[in-house]
């Protein structure tokens, strides 16, 4: 073993070069690709150097996402959460974040199109709340920077939770003596902390901690038994495939944008995807990569929900991505890999806690 080949280049001096000049998506798909095919061609290289090459692309989870924008306080977590599960900041006095984002099914409804607060359908599937106040950015077309910027968004929708304007939340939450106790709590100093980017602040705090850890994070730390001998194989075939392209780092995905149909043109594609947010037609066809976390716990797949299993999730990407044609060992391996990224719910934290009660003053939907 000693004398067996190195590869010329690594994925982590690779990675290290584009720091400062990132390459397009093309180009590093075509580039990581090249040195999968490559470790794939050397017979000598067993599939633990194909998985020990690969590794650095990737990082645990952390305890927490910090912003250096929103200091996190048990404070401002507990109202975050209060907030979270409130329906009286609705229009219909029904809907919450935990109505299309439900904690305890992996902070997802499992719907393609969510219902808002007149039965109405948005107009794409709701992305778990898990894990992603480590996206590059919020939404399918990144067009919120935070997850406190998300926050503010599906309230004020017309479709969703339907509330009329930033002001009447406020006034809703300021009707009530528990939630101003609250919000005085978790922005101590503040002359007037009940307002509506506070709001924002709070419910960030509280999504910043949901983190869902699973035998993935065990494996990367160096237990190399947290996984079993199929699902370390799943993860070679993962990474020679190519998908370590644009699902890497902690969260396993939503680091970048990418084209769907990158190789080949998706079929029947309506949806503008970034384009819409940025008014930029090269952003057309653009999404945020998914993360693949818990992603056996939030089908149906894509920004419609018109893929309803993982398995031809797997196909599709493998397609119309990396132009791959997958054999059914080959799904088979790397569905058994993303089995290992569903993490445990943190049950305690995600509990529906007591809200204040309602005045006379609070207005009704």
């Amino acid at each position: 073993m000693g004398n067996r080949l190195k590869p010329r280049f690594s994925v982590r001096r690779m990675m290290h070069a584009h720091k400062t000049h990132p390459p397009t998506p093309m180009k590093l798909t075509t580039r990581i690709l090249a040195l999968a095919a490559g470790f794939g061609a050397v017979s000598a290289f067993a599939q633990a150097d194909l998985t020990e090459a690969f590794l650095p692309m990737f990082q645990p989870l952390p305890s927490l996402a910090p912003s250096p924008d929103n200091e996190i306080s048990d404070a401002k977590v507990d109202l975050g959460r209060m907030l979270y599960f409130e329906t009286r900041i609705s229009k219909n006095g029904k809907m919450s974040c935990n109505s299309c984002h439900i904690l305890d099914k992996y902070g997802n409804d499992n719907l393609p199109f969510s219902p808002g607060h007149e039965g109405k359908l948005g107009g794409r599937s709701s992305p778990t709340t898990y894990n992603a106040a480590l996206h590059v950015a919020q939404f399918w077309d990144g067009r919120a920077p935070s997850v406190e910027e998300q926050a503010k968004g599906p309230v004020l929708n017309p479709v969703e939770m339907g509330a009329p304007s930033a002001d009447f939340v406020v006034k809703v939450l300021k009707s009530m003596p528990g939630y101003v106790d609250a919000f005085k709590a978790a922005f101590p100093g503040e002359a007037d902390p009940v307002n509506y980017n506070n709001f924002g602040k709070a419910v960030g705090a509280f999504e910043r901690k949901l983190l869902t850890p699973s035998k993935w994070d065990t494996f990367l730390k160096g237990n190399k038994d947290a996984m079993t001998a199929d699902e370390k194989k799943g993860f070679a075939t993962f990474a020679k495939t190519g998908c370590v392209t644009c699902h890497n780092g902690a969260p396993v995905g939503g680091m970048m944008y990418q084209k769907l149909g990158l190789v080949k043109a998706w079929p029947d594609l309506k949806d503008s995807g970034r384009a819409e947010a940025t008014k930029n037609e090269g952003d057309k066809g653009f999404f945020k990569v998914p993360s693949l976390r818990n992603v056996t716990e939030t089908g149906p797949y894509l920004h419609d929900g018109s893929v309803k299993s993982l398995e031809e999730m797997v196909k599709k990407m493998a397609d119309h991505q990396l132009g791959k044609q997958l054999t059914e060992e080959e799904t088979t391996s790397i569905v058994t890999f993303l089995k290992a990224l569903k993490g445990d719910l943190p049950t305690e934290y995600i509990k529906a806690p007591k809200l204040p009660e309602s005045t006379a003053e609070t207005p009704k939907a």
